[in-house]
């Protein structure tokens, strides 16, 4: 397959074994998610909280969520602002800076208030201004981290002017991550949002301490969608998309069964008049149909076996954390994607918008 080809179609060489017209997992988890604050929040919390039991939250508010008592806080919000029917938990994370403070996040991890830290480089994505500056910086922190089995989160993109935009991924791994684990080789961490084949090699060469998140869209697309006809702003994201060759590898390394990469959508949800502009913002809002849309990967390469381990299964393993009791439902139906969804005052552009799915979520079933 060429990176010509449809940025959607199957990987896969030879017809897929026959499937089942519904499938009954485990209930799954959200790894890496963007529930925003606010009416926005109140708007897109329940998109989430209907499909996974639990979600590690980004902190990249304005301003960002860099202490404990700051998670607590947004923690309430969130809780405040999803329907308790759905039994939704959220898992929240610090936004590291140069300035914080080791003492602060570790006892934030042992009162249960913090799952994990979340390292953006300056600039690197949204509200991501007041990120690292300078890894050096924060090996206090890390330390700190490794000692006491606090998961690293890495949005992995250097952000150097003159790197381009497609390499940055690389560049990260050799110039900052491969130093990371180097100098700290107990510290927990999760390599999030992968785009490259590069990034699939090291997590695959590295040790169980090295673990990765890959979302439903880059597995669906390559760089190519955002250029389909003319620019689709609705498609770009940080990291963007690439090669259709690096799609190809992250398909694989989803569905190969490795407990190292597991589901993490990144859902980031923005008003369609801040995509649609001369300086569009980045993210996909792919919350409402996310496990429908793992499952027509997985489907397409043969895999539905696997689904659950990789929505389920190996996310809780490695943070150490139970698995939910609980099961989902999906039906072989089709499930048409809306072209808008409704937000605070605005509408948001789904992903998959206009597409019809194979699969469709019908819904929880308790333990038993």
């Amino acid at each position: 397959m060429t990176e010509a080809s449809a940025p959607g179609a199957p990987a896969h060489a030879t017809p897929a074994p026959a499937t089942p017209d519904r499938l009954v997992l485990r209930e799954p988890d959200d790894w890496h998610v963007h529930l925003r604050d606010g009416a926005m929040l109140a708007a897109v919390a329940d998109y989430t909280a209907r499909q996974f039991a639990r979600a590690i939250v980004m902190p990249n508010l304005a301003p960002p969520v860099t202490t404990t008592a700051l998670a607590r806080s947004y923690r309430d919000r969130i809780v405040a602002a999803t329907d308790p029917a759905l039994g939704f938990t959220p898992l929240m994370t610090a936004y590291l800076t140069d300035a914080s403070d080791p003492g602060d996040l570790a006892r934030g991890f042992a009162d249960g208030v913090l799952t994990a830290c979340k390292l953006y480089p300056a600039h690197a994505t949204t509200n991501s201004s007041h990120g690292v500056t300078d890894v050096a910086l924060i090996d206090p922190v890390l330390a700190a981290m490794e000692r006491i089995g606090m998961p690293l989160l890495v949005h992995g993109e250097v952000t150097d002017a003159h790197v381009d935009i497609f390499d940055r991924e690389a560049v990260f791994i050799d110039r900052v991550l491969r130093g990371i684990v180097a100098r700290f080789p107990g510290l927990r961490i999760v390599f999030e949002h992968i785009t490259t084949a590069d990034a699939v090699d090291f997590v695959a060469a590295e040790g169980p301490q090295i673990a990765a998140t890959i979302t439903p869209h880059h597995l669906a697309i390559n760089r190519n969608a955002m250029f389909a006809g003319g620019i689709r702003p609705h498609l770009y994201c940080l990291p963007v998309a690439k090669r259709e060759t690096h799609r190809l590898a992250l398909r694989r390394a989803a569905t190969s069964g490795s407990p190292k990469f597991f589901l993490g959508t990144d859902s980031a949800p923005h008003a369609i008049e801040t995509k649609e502009a001369a300086c569009g913002c980045a993210g996909i809002f792919n919350a409402p149909y996310a496990i429908e849309s793992y499952a027509l990967t997985f489907e397409e390469e043969g895999a539905l076996d696997r689904l659950e381990g990789f929505a389920s299964v190996f996310g809780p393993t490695f943070y150490g954390l139970p698995l939910n009791p609980g099961r989902i439902v999906l039906e072989r139906a089709a499930a048409t994607v809306p072209d808008r969804i409704p937000g605070p005052g605005t509408t948001i552009i789904p992903f998959h918008a206009g597409e019809t799915l194979p699969w469709r979520f019908s819904g929880k079933i308790a333990q038993g």
